[in-house]
């Protein structure tokens, strides 16, 4: 299994989420965070916005729809520009049910 993690742009949340639904990937979460990349902000004439709002979306997702995933969210999160994100990808060595403990996903 893998984690991926995309911290993406949020007026692209919606487009991003309702194509996993499209695709068999119903199980995501979100939550909106800030930070900045490797272009250490923004800068809009005087004004320098250090940390920038974002949305990051975790799923899990068995080893062979890493990639699947991964293009999707490309995809549809891509608009040309600096600051369209970032997906990261971490190995999941187990995964368990809260309610029945029942191990995978």
């Amino acid at each position: 299994m893998k984690m991926i993690r995309a911290f993406i742009r949020p007026e692209k949340e919606q487009e991003v989420v309702l194509a996993l639904e499209g695709a068999g990937f119903p199980s995501v979460s979100k939550m909106p965070v800030f930070g900045r990349g490797k272009q250490k902000g923004l800068q809009v004439g005087p004004v320098h916005y250090d940390e920038l709002p974002k949305t990051l979306l975790m799923i899990v997702v068995d080893d062979e729809d890493e990639r699947k995933v991964i293009d999707l969210i490309q995809t549809k999160a891509k608009t040309g520009f600096i600051g369209d994100g970032k997906i990261f990808v971490s190995p999941v060595d187990s995964a368990y049910t809260v309610r029945t403990g029942e191990a995978g996903l």
